[in-house]
């Protein structure tokens, strides 16, 4: 069950209007590593797990902190998109600052969200649920959520250091400062994962399985062996089970390919020599 309250989490007033930073904040409010994104993935993950109660609680009680942040950011827009000239745009677009503004605005904030803030990043793109992910493994949904916030947390740094208005640079101070805690919090409960079970996901899979001949090599893959100084290539691997090994130039395991001909009815091309001969000097 959730409950709403009037009172927003942190302040989320501007100085003054400003329709084209309002556009650019949409971004990580519907973006791909928005606080949308976010909020659903944590509470998908939450609603979906079995297991340790704890880590149940854990997703539910950011997941809905980040709703919080989702009606901030609203209301933020909102406030940014106040007084936009939306009225007369020609005789408006004569003033060059008013055209300014009316060339970087989104127009969908006028005809389509009247004035509103949209579900939708910078750039109008809808949200769409694609972006959430809620495996059912632990530890790959907190990994997940760990570059969710480090991205989100980047985005939310680029638009501090966009804007002038102090009001705005206030609530994104906040809002980056959550997102310190958020990835600190989800480093933890990585940590507390991996210390308990092998940290490769998942952990359940019998090694006796999988290739483990050539499960710790590194292939250098590109020209020059730069990447042989990685502690990557050399040393006991992360998983405390074996040692990686740098492998220049790597093998190739299988044959070279050989398809057999398409029938002649799928058109794919000429016939091979080897199904009709031809004499290729008769053109």
């Amino acid at each position: 069950m959730f409950y709403h309250i009037k009172e927003l989490q942190y302040e989320a007033r501007p100085s003054r209007p400003d329709p084209m930073f309002a556009r650019q904040l949409q971004e990580i409010l519907g973006g791909q590593f928005g606080e949308i994104s976010v909020s659903l993935q944590y509470l998908f993950q939450g609603w979906n797990f079995r297991g340790d109660e704890k880590y149940r609680d854990l997703l539910m009680d950011v997941g809905t902190e980040e709703l919080a942040h989702v009606e901030m950011l609203a209301t933020m827009i909102a406030r940014l998109l106040d007084k936009a000239p939306v009225g007369d745009q020609e005789i408006a677009a004569q003033n060059p600052v008013v055209g300014a503004i009316l060339g970087g605005m989104n127009p969908q904030h006028a005809i389509v969200s009247g004035l509103g803030a949209m579900p939708a990043d910078s750039n109008g793109n809808s949200w769409t649920a694609d972006y959430i992910i809620a495996s059912g493994n632990l530890l790959a949904d907190f990994r997940a959520n760990l570059n969710a916030e480090s991205q989100g947390r980047l985005q939310a740094v680029r638009l501090y250091e966009t804007t002038t208005d102090p009001s705005v640079k206030d609530m994104l101070s906040f809002l980056i400062a959550r997102d310190t805690m958020h990835q600190n919090m989800w480093k933890a409960a990585i940590a507390e994962l991996e210390a308990q079970e092998n940290i490769v996901v998942p952990s359940t899979f019998p090694r006796e399985l999988e290739k483990q001949d050539v499960a710790y090599d590194f292939y250098n893959l590109s020209e020059g062996e730069e990447s042989k100084r990685g502690r990557w290539a050399r040393g006991r691997s992360m998983d405390g089970l074996s040692h990686f090994n740098y492998v220049s130039p790597p093998p190739a395991f299988g044959p070279a390919p050989d398809l057999s001909p398409a029938p002649p009815y799928i058109h794919n091309t000429l016939p091979t020599i080897r199904d009709k001969h031809i004499d290729i000097n008769k053109g």
